[in-house]
């Protein structure tokens, strides 16, 4: 198969500056490939490494004597007494929304509970904050609707109840919907697993769905701005499955309780890429991928 040649047209495509691609040719000491270069699209992109949001967030406080899990890992972990503790996460889905609200609020939905029970955390509840463009608006109220559907639908069939939330209205957000989804979970703190895996020779095991039409390219769609010139593409929207994600969340907390998991994480835009080299990094370890297995 021919390799495709890089250009500045397809640097710009993968959601890459100038200045980034000449990052990623000194750190490799040559251009990358194709694969690279998607790779490096993904994990570069705001949505995974919030290069551009990472100085305001910097802003919120984050330690405190009963947190015990702060920013860094699939959840925040907050003490709550008697061995017991409460995990949230919070992440948004707005440019899938903007396109195909009820499969985008759907999968947020679902995001988060991963998030929620890879930690070891039995998820109880979820919320949502909304944000739409004037009410009046005949586009923004099919958004609201389906944007509504999407995330009880995912609620009901994973047989969690959604325990509150709020929307706003405002012509800022007219193009763009902001739509976030939280769950919150119950952890026993001795069940507590983090996203690293430090012991080497360990087996490392991906379970869940069939791989989606969106591949890494979420991601990036995901960081990119929104505007009448942009071309709509559905196909980088991943599609939930609340059945699947239900069996995989008992499967997960058993595997946790019984002492078989070393680390778990919860696989995002950016797939395999993402997951494994969060872990290994983590663990200060390398790790061997065969995508053929």
């Amino acid at each position: 198969m021919e390799e495709i040649k890089i250009t500045p047209k397809i640097v710009a495509e993968q959601g890459l500056t100038q200045e980034e691609y000449q990052k990623i040719c000194q750190r490799l000491g040559r251009e990358p490939n194709y694969t690279e270069l998607g790779l490096f699209s993904a994990m570069w992109s705001e949505h995974c490494s919030y290069k551009n949001s990472k100085l305001v967030l910097r802003l919120f406080p984050v330690s405190g004597k009963q947190v015990i899990q702060g920013p860094g890992e699939n959840a925040g972990v907050v003490d709550i007494g008697d061995g017991m503790a409460v995990v949230m996460k919070v992440e948004s889905h707005n440019h899938p929304s903007a396109i195909e609200p009820f499969e985008a609020s759907a999968t947020g939905g679902g995001g988060v509970t991963r998030d929620i029970f890879t930690m070891g955390a039995r998820p109880v509840g979820l919320l949502y904050s909304l944000r739409f463009g004037r009410a009046d608006n005949k586009q923004v109220q099919y958004l609201l609707r389906e944007v509504g559907r999407g995330f009880f639908y995912y609620a009901n069939i994973a047989g969690m109840p959604v325990l509150g939330g709020e929307i706003f209205f405002d012509s800022s957000y007219e193009k763009n919907p902001l739509v976030n989804a939280m769950c919150v979970g119950i952890l026993d703190k001795k069940n507590l697993v983090r996203a690293r895996a430090s012991t080497v020779g360990s087996s490392v095991y991906t379970i869940g769905g069939a791989a989606g039409r969106d591949g890494v390219g979420g991601a990036a769609f995901a960081s990119e701005g929104m505007d009448d010139t942009r071309k709509i593409d559905s196909s980088a929207v991943a599609i939930g499955d609340p059945k699947l994600g239900t069996i995989l969340r008992q499967a997960c907390l058993e595997l946790i309780e019984k002492n078989y998991v070393e680390g778990m994480q919860d696989m995002g835009a950016a797939g395999l890429v993402c997951s494994t080299s969060e872990m290994a990094y983590k663990g200060g370890r390398g790790m061997e991928i065969d995508v053929s297995l």
